[in-house]
C-alpha cells in the first residue's frame, strides 16, 4: 500500500476510532455502528474504504459479516517511519534530560558547579 493512501485512511478519526475497535476483535457493522455513534451507511462507507486500502478484511459468518484490522500496511508505515523515530528519541531524550535539569532546581545546578 502507498503510504499516502494510508495517510488519507488514518487522517480521518471515525476511521482511526473504527481500527482502534477492530485492533482489539472482529466487529459486525452493526456492533460498530452501536459503538461510534454514526450512521450504518456512514460507517459501511469508512469499511469499504478501510477494505479498499487494505487494512481491513472481511469474512462471512453465517449471516453476518465480521470486520477484522489487516495489520501488514501499518507494519509497512512502522518501518517508513523507524528512521524518523531514531531521530526523534534522541532529540526527546534531551529534551528529558534539560526538563530533568530544570525541575531539579538551581540548587542541583550550583552543587554540580561544586
Amino acid at each position: 500500500m502507498k503510504n499516502n493512501t494510508l495517510f488519507e485512511m488514518l487522517a480521518e478519526p471515525n476511521r482511526r476510532a473504527i481500527l482502534e475497535r477492530l485492533r482489539r476483535k472482529e466487529h459486525t457493522v452493526g456492533e460498530l455502528v452501536a459503538a461510534s455513534g454514526l450512521s450504518q451507511p456512514g460507517v459501511s462507507k469508512h469499511l469499504r474504504l478501510m477494505r479498499e486500502a487494505g487494512l481491513v478484511v472481511v469474512r462471512r459468518s453465517g449471516r453476518e459479516q465480521l470486520y477484522s484490522l489487516r495489520p501488514e500496511p501499518l507494519r509497512e508505515l512502522d518501518d517508513w517511519l523507524q528512521p524518523y523515530r531514531r531521530f526523534w528519541s534522541s532529540k526527546l531524550d534531551r529534551l528529558e534530560r534539560s526538563l530533568d535539569e530544570e525541575a531539579a532546581g538551581p540548587a542541583s545546578i550550583d552543587k554540580d558547579k561544586e
